[in-house]
């Protein structure tokens, strides 16, 4: 039906935005079935591409130190203590205290600190992470040299006290992907991507897979096959 000059204007609107989606359909039509899967690679090439170079690349240094028992103290004693005051390492008080050093506020230090602790070792490794490589070691030697100072505070408590066991160095290459990286892994996760939506979408009519039931004629010729085997 053609739209004469006549018509109001939301008249002829409301009959366009009826008729979009038919219009989307048959524009979608000689599209293949498998189109998301090079849509999403190709997505997921940008995105990776992207964040390569766009992205501040992030530098880690790591410094150490021990938990070392005093003569009234066991060595599980130190082992103890070592898993307790690697928790501390991000507690407020100890982010508070190496602020100063470390050249970050406390909020900023919870997202560039992180501590880990063996089961087996009186060992306690403070790892900074920052933009800027010397910031990072600078982190780091802060953060732990706090903990000692707090655990030197109580070490005739517990009989146990800290003592520094590497100090953290300046990293020369960063620990964020590299461009090549990103663009692979992005490639990588919208190949992922588009199988699954591929899998998921439903199919057409055409793929589906009916039961065979036999047919009358099938049935006919059954019966006349067991009747002929009765008789034998």
């Amino acid at each position: 039906m053609t739209e004469s000059p006549e018509q109001p204007r939301h008249v002829v609107l409301r009959r366009r935005l009826r008729t979009a989606p038919a219009q989307l359909r048959t524009a979608l039509t000689p599209l293949p079935r498998w189109w998301p899967l090079p849509v999403c690679v190709l997505l997921g090439t940008v995105s990776g591409l992207s964040y390569g170079l766009l992205a501040a690349p992030q530098y880690e240094a790591t410094s150490y130190a021990m938990a070392v028992a005093e003569e009234d103290s066991g060595p599980s004693a130190a082992l103890g203590y070592a898993q307790s005051y690697g928790r501390l390492v991000t507690s407020d008080a100890t982010l508070s205290y190496a602020q100063g050093a470390a050249g970050e506020p406390v909020r900023a230090l919870r997202s560039q600190v992180r501590s880990e602790t063996s089961p087996d070792s009186p060992m306690i490794a403070v790892t900074g992470t920052s933009d800027d490589a010397d910031r990072a070691a600078d982190i780091a030697n802060a953060v732990i040299e706090a903990v000692i100072v707090s655990s030197g505070h109580v070490s005739k408590d517990t009989g146990v006290k800290l003592i520094k066991f590497t100090h953290a160095m300046k990293p020369d290459q960063p620990v964020s992907p590299s461009v090549p990286l990103g663009t692979a892994v992005g490639a990588a996760a919208g190949g992922l991507l588009g199988g699954l939506v591929l899998l998921v979408r439903p199919r057409r009519a055409g793929w589906s897979v009916s039961a065979q039931v036999p047919g009358p004629a099938s049935a006919e010729e059954h019966a006349t096959t067991d009747e002929r085997e009765l008789v034998r």
